[in-house]
């Protein structure tokens, strides 16, 4: 048998492949976008485009959507988390707690409708993906795998080049723009002297009978080992946990890619002695050596090299040396739970797209915009796309992902179709009340927290500002290009924010005063909390990469914490909202309270410049209409005059003066009456 050529070989025949079709463009199907990957983040890409009426196409290589759930997690429970309940009908607030629905406008795409379990079985999330498809009829090529992806040089493409997609019979596309939704699918392996003997976690049986009277060495410490451990420690001898850090919870860390309590029955029975256990150890210094009856022994690598055979019962055991090395004992199986990396292998040189570095080598590297570092056009959806906020916020997961691909989405829609980011434009009496919402009920902000921001754009002498929702942070100082919209005036950046030294894998997040309660103290809030920053500026790039490595941004002109709340509620007068008022007003320099019109008429009388609420109501003859029960309501609370009372008895009988009501049921009159006195007001 001759040998098979060197991978180069099969690259240069491959390209050249490209170069032949290529030079037959009939024979290449052009999308604009295309789409590698049905699951979540596809899909959910996949709904915006057709949405706005872009032409793409969805690459699936299974036969349904969401083929990484039909195996994963291998014992069947997910935990994300499917809260039917809130109290509330906003489906927006709902959202925050409902971690499995993909966004879409069809209330039936609701995942609460395929599952009624708290934590769901993973068989629902297939059936709801493939529903998510077909509803909403998205252009899905399924049986189709993308085996190579190179550039193809054209300056007359979107981004200077087209990607060119050969799928596994030999079928090839071109597209302006590459959406990769690919996943981290790749299990990650660990090759060390006796690797071989280990099962992996994609393959190993989930039947506890299997495991029956057995001691069980698992490698890893996340969820998948957990998950694994749970699933036999009623029937095995012992499980034991190694792994090379420590376990890192995810109630302390607040991430939620971290150990979460539906998996952690192993921490129970190995604090409480009962035979479990965790070790640390870097995996890459262990080796496995079988004896004569097959049982799984531990060892180290320096034992190994200082050993002169490899026959396994000559190589020198810890315990020989220390008899109460902590792993004495043999095991009959040891299982491999390390996680999962992207797929690098299907794209060419030509694309550039590179690994990650340290703990983020496993995705792809890519900008705070989601876009590769070196690529214009290629972007990273979905979990692939999780070294943006690595143990930081949600984005390698459904419901944090959700939100940044319709971040894409708008990033490429002012790119490509000159779509400018959305950006409603209200009064800037409304400003309080717009925040206010804002941060009760939007889902976004909520669960893409420290990541993406709302941002408010002031208009010249602030009568009015532009409200963008969900930008990255990360390149805020990009914002003008990348929206569309010009910062002239300063702008507010409001995103949530945990408290900065509550969150860690050494941290008790259940110490006694954990909770701050007064408005004066919010800065120190430890929960979840709205951050709203100010700036006279944009941000520089230079402010942007100086930026501490634990502030999301740079120092701003002004900053201001909405203390925490027990129900992520804030909306307390006291606490929450007047402290906000009273900031936003010292930044605006301006006074954004309602006022009676009383109050207008005093004003428009004794001040050179009217609150907002004067200027762009009363002036203009807009506002709440007199009546008696509100004048009642007003002079019993102090805020106005018993004009009714200080009346003199020749009005009140006579007549011939009109009285304070009658001026107030006719605002023309009013209205006339201040037009007069104001221009006597400026001859004096």
């Amino acid at each position: 048998m001759m040998p098979s050529p060197p991978k180069h070989v099969h690259e240069l025949l491959l390209a050249f492949a490209f170069y032949v079709a290529s030079s037959w463009a009939n024979d290449i199907l052009y999308h604009d976008y295309c789409i590698i990957g049905a699951g979540p983040a596809g899909l959910q890409m996949a709904y915006f485009l057709q949405h706005a009426g872009r032409d793409y196409v969805v690459f699936e290589r299974g036969h349904a959507p969401g083929c990484f759930f039909a195996l994963y997690p291998r014992h069947r429970k997910l935990i994300s988390v499917n809260k039917r309940y809130t109290g509330k009908s906003n489906g927006e607030f709902n959202l925050r707690h409902d971690w499995n629905s993909l966004l879409s406008h069809d209330s039936r795409l609701l995942f609460r409708h395929y599952s009624k379990d708290f934590f769901p079985n993973a068989d629902d999330m297939v059936r709801y993906l493939g529903d998510f498809a077909s509803m909403l009829d998205l252009q899905v090529c399924y049986n189709t795998s993308i085996t190579h992806v190179m550039l193809e040089k054209d300056s007359k493409a979107w981004n200077g080049h087209y990607f060119i997609l050969a799928d596994q019979n030999a079928r090839f596309y071109k597209c302006s723009v590459l959406l990769v939704a690919t996943g981290t699918w790749v299990p990650h392996e660990v090759n060390f002297p006796g690797s071989e003997y280990v099962e992996g976690y994609e393959s190993v049986s989930v039947d506890p009978e299997d495991f029956v009277g057995q001691s069980v060495l698992i490698l890893g410490r996340g969820n998948s080992a957990f998950e694994t451990a749970e699933n036999i420690l009623g029937v095995t001898n012992f499980v034991h946990m190694v792994s090379r850090s420590r376990v890192r919870l995810s109630w302390a860390t607040h991430y939620v890619g971290d150990l979460r309590a539906i998996n952690n029955g192993l921490l129970d029975t190995y604090q409480l002695k009962s035979l479990d256990g965790l070790l640390e150890g870097d995996l890459e210094d262990l080796v496995l050596v079988k004896d004569k009856k097959g049982k799984l022994r531990i060892t180290l690598r320096f034992y190994l090299e200082n050993s002169n055979s490899s026959e396994a019962e000559s190589i020198t055991l810890p315990q020989d040396e220390l008899d109460n090395f902590a792993t004495r004992a043999p095991y009959d199986r040891a299982i491999r739970c390390l996680g999962w990396k992207f797929d690098f292998s299907i794209f060419n040189k030509s694309v550039g797209l590179m690994q990650g570095k340290g703990s983020k080598k496993k995705y792809p590297l890519i900008k705070p915009s989601y876009e590769a570092k070196a690529t214009r056009g290629l972007f990273v959806l979905g979990t692939a796309s999780h070294s943006v906020d690595f143990r930081k916020s949600a984005g390698g997961f459904i419901h944090g992902f959700r939100y940044t691909a319709r971040t894409v989405h708008r990033i490429l829609e002012v790119r490509h179709h000159g779509v400018p980011w959305p950006s409603p434009i209200y009064p800037i009496m409304q400003l309080t009340n717009t925040i206010v919402k804002r941060v009760n009920e939007a889902s976004g902000l909520y669960q893409m927290f420290s990541v993406l921001a709302d941002v408010i754009l002031l208009k010249e002498n602030a009568p009015e500002f532009e409200y963008l929702e969900e930008y990255p942070v990360g390149v805020l100082q990009e914002l003008e290009w990348r929206t569309g919209k010009k910062v002239q005036n300063g702008l507010f950046v409001i995103m949530m924010e945990y408290g900065k030294n509550f969150s860690g894998p050494d941290k008790d997040v259940f110490y006694y005063n954990r909770a701050v309660g007064e408005a004066q103290h919010a800065w120190q809030s430890n929960f979840l909390h709205p951050v709203i920053y100010y700036y006279k500026r944009l941000p520089t790039e230079r402010q942007m990469r100086l930026c501490p490595p634990d502030w999301p941004l740079p120092r701003p002109d002004a900053i201001h914490h909405i203390v925490e709340d027990f129900l992520t509620d804030w909306t307390a007068p006291n606490a929450h909202i007047l402290p906000l008022r009273r900031f936003l007003e010292n930044c605006l320099e301006t006074d954004l309270r309602r006022f009676y019109a009383e109050s207008c008429f005093l004003f428009a009388l004794t001040r050179q410049k009217l609150p907002p609420f004067c200027q762009q109501g009363y002036m203009r003859m807009q506002g709440l209409m007199h009546n008696e029960r509100l004048r009642h309501h007003g002079v019993e609370s102090g805020l106005l005059e018993d004009y009714a009372a200080v009346d003199s008895p020749n009005e009140q009988e006579g007549g011939s003066t009109q009285s304070h009501d009658q001026l107030l049921e006719d605002p023309m009159i009013l209205n006339h009456q201040l037009q007069h006195l104001m221009s006597t007001k400026d001859e004096l």
